[in-house]
């Protein structure tokens, strides 16, 4: 048998030309692209463009797409399945309601490249709306289709709270959104490569990695920061709260990361974003709890933020419902997982790895009535 890794931590898996993840040297970009150069100059639509195609579009291809995204919707159908399921989560409701919309795309059967691509547009879109048309219905409000004026980010905002949102909260989400579209194979993605090798449709896959992603230990860290973050409340209060929750062994979410030995790249891109945010909102209290709590981390345990410790800042003073952290990590990465998903079926291997087996080793079989009675 070849070597063996727990977790699968660090065995090369396959290739691709999507993303490139440095853990040591803390680099990320999305096709060549420094995610930092993305973040500061490029939209969320360049970003889905760019990891569909491989290349940043021309106007002439941008504004075409962006007016998919803009246009598509979901049909009353899955807002009604939706709508049955009671009082859930906003993760299982997107999880339903995707499965539901693979039976009513206009495409349905067909997982030709075009179409594949076509899908993807349509699920993207699909996916912010439902995201917050779920959340409508469960305080009791209609779900909005996306006002076609506006862009992707805008759009998300505005089906969540019925009105237009400012320029700045539009662009910080639009950031958020391209720093958490792609980041190579992680469970997420790789639970969507594995059910896309089976050549099943797209919807299965993408059914499976949101499935995933819903784990607190993948797209649920962002959450248990926050809530964090408002049970310490104050920077001053910080020192003693780290240091008891280390002294009992408990995590501290949004420190730390599988892969990167250095800093995120995207932490720090969210980091002077919270500040923004906090400074226009007149509230810098988060950013500074956070500040004190990052420096506490280096100092006792030499690690550093991730992309989960200030996307929660940035999401709550944007005042999105702390349950729409995960769901609005699956809005972006539905783009990451979908390109992925075209690129393995373009080049497909089943992937089957083998375990390392630890049980008992062969044994002879004893008839039932031999075995005797089980004292318990």
């Amino acid at each position: 048998m070849p070597d063996k890794s727990a977790g699968l931590r660090d065995v090369i898996a396959g290739s691709s030309t999507i993303c490139y993840l440095d853990g040591e040297q803390g680099i990320l970009r999305y096709c060549g692209y420094p995610i930092e150069e993305l973040a500061q100059h490029s939209t969320f639509e360049e970003v889905a463009y760019l990891l569909w195609h491989g290349e940043l579009p021309a106007v002439n291809q941008l504004q075409p797409l962006a007016g998919r995204l803009a246009s598509a919707t979901v049909p009353q159908q899955v807002w009604n399945a939706i709508g049955d399921l009671g009082p859930v989560q906003v993760m299982d409701a997107l999880r339903t309601g995707v499965s539901a919309l693979a039976g009513h795309d206009p495409d349905y059967g067909d997982d030709s490249p075009a179409a594949l691509l076509r899908k993807s547009e349509r699920l993207t879109a699909q996916t912010s709306s439902i995201v917050a048309g779920a959340w409508r219905i469960s305080q009791g409000q209609m779900p909005l289709d996306p006002d076609p004026e506006l862009g992707f980010a805008a759009n998300f905002l505005y089906q969540l709270r019925g009105e237009r949102p400012s320029e700045v909260a539009a662009r910080s989400l639009d950031i958020a959104l391209i720093l958490h579209a792609e980041h190579e194979l992680n469970a997420s993605t790789f639970a969507g490569r594995v059910i896309a090798a089976t050549l099943t449709d797209l919807h299965s896959a993408i059914t499976g990695a949101i499935g995933a992603l819903k784990g607190p230990l993948h797209g649920g860290a962002n959450s248990a920061a926050l809530q964090m973050l408002l049970q310490i409340g104050d920077k001053e209060n910080a020192e003693d709260a780290i240091r008891q929750r280390l002294a009992r062994r408990q995590l501290v979410m949004g420190f730390g990361h599988a892969v990167y030995r250095t800093a995120d790249p995207r932490a720090g891109v969210l980091r002077e974003m919270s500040r923004q945010l906090g400074e226009d909102v007149g509230d810098l209290t988060l950013f500074e709890l956070s500040g004190a709590i990052e420096e506490i981390m280096m100092r006792e345990k030499g690690l550093n933020a991730n992309v989960d410790f200030y996307s929660a800042s940035v999401y709550h003073n944007l005042e999105i419902p702390v349950d729409l952290f995960t769901p609005i990590f699956a809005i972006s990465r539905m783009t990451g997982w979908t390109a992925h998903i075209i690129e393995q079926v373009g080049n497909n291997r089943i992937i089957r790895p083998r375990l390392d087996y630890t049980g008992a080793w062969e044994r002879d079989y004893v008839p039932i009535e031999k075995r005797g009675l089980n004292p318990a």
